[in-house]
């Protein structure tokens, strides 16, 4: 663990040749969240209204960006040379260039299974979890009490992919489509805020082509006969309307790993609209006091 002074609130951490993009709020003094955002996803996902939520209420948040998104290092497309335990090392070395010795982890999707892999492997570096829109096994087919998305929604999201990451107007506009296929019943998106999202995603992006090497991750199974051997204080919210991973994967998870509380959010689809945050941002605040109290 480095004892020198921390990085600036942006800064690029690097172990081996990865060099990862990230970026801080707060003070280091207080405990310490890192977010951890769904596949093919940028740190932008968690936008920064949400992350000053959690600095003025006294949270060291640290967002960041997984390979082969934003800043990061970025691979050919159809090429990454990663498993999801390699993502889960890029979180500890985000936390050793940030002088983080443990952390409140909250995933969303697949960095749900990122966040309990670290809960397994790493525990003495794990205060608490917090996993949204996720379950056991992630979006591997293979388990017959887990509903899988159906497969004229998974192939609408193939033909939404970015072929030419240099068209802006034409991947803002897909990137669109897919926030409305995500999006619940409940609460359907804002057009102005998500073209601008987009927008800003494509701005920084080195290649936007190179994040659908994250697929792999996505059907990768995660290790779902351990989820009992976690010890750290879990809260799990699941939209009862997402049709990537429906609810039934949500309670599965709450079952599943010992007194985690599960938080049900009506109408909300695979996404975390800013309708819910007032559900989602003091609970979280009241896990993450409690955890690093404990």
């Amino acid at each position: 663990m480095k004892t020198a002074t921390p990085q600036l609130p942006i800064g690029t951490a690097n172990h081996g040749r990865v060099d990862l993009c990230y970026e801080t709020f707060g003070s280091p003094h207080d405990p310490a969240i890192i977010l951890l955002a769904g596949g093919q996803s940028s740190m932008l996902f968690w936008s920064e209204d949400f992350c000053q939520y959690l600095k003025k209420n006294r949270r060291y948040v640290i967002r960041y960006d997984y390979r082969d998104t934003g800043k990061s290092l970025h691979y050919p497309p159809g090429a990454p040379p990663y498993k999801l335990a390699d993502f889960a090392d890029d979180v500890l070395q985000i936390m050793d260039e940030c002088l983080v010795e443990k952390a409140n982890l909250v995933g969303f999707s697949m960095g749900s299974g990122i966040c309990q892999l670290l809960a397994l492997r790493n525990p003495d570096r794990v205060v608490s979890l917090t996993l949204m829109s996720s379950g056991p096994v992630g979006a591997y087919p293979g388990e017959k009490d887990l509903p899988q998305m159906a497969p004229e929604l998974l192939q609408r999201f193939i033909k939404l992919a970015p072929q030419d990451s240099g068209n802006r107007e034409e991947v803002i506009n897909s990137s669109v489509e897919i926030a409305r296929l995500c999006a619940g019943s409940g609460y359907p998106i804002d057009e102005v805020e998500s073209r601008a999202l987009a927008a800003a995603v494509f701005d920084r992006d080195i290649d936007l082509r190179s994040s659908m090497n994250h697929g792999p991750l996505n059907f990768e199974r995660w290790q779902r006969e351990r989820l009992g051997e976690i010890t750290a204080p879990t809260l799990v919210f699941h939209g009862m309307d997402d049709q990537v991973l429906p609810f039934v994967h949500g309670v599965a998870l709450s079952k599943e790993i010992k007194n985690a509380k599960l938080i049900p959010l009506e109408g909300v689809g695979h996404d975390l609209p800013r309708g819910v945050w007032d559900i989602v941002l003091p609970a979280l605040l009241a896990h993450t006091m409690v955890s690093a109290s404990s």
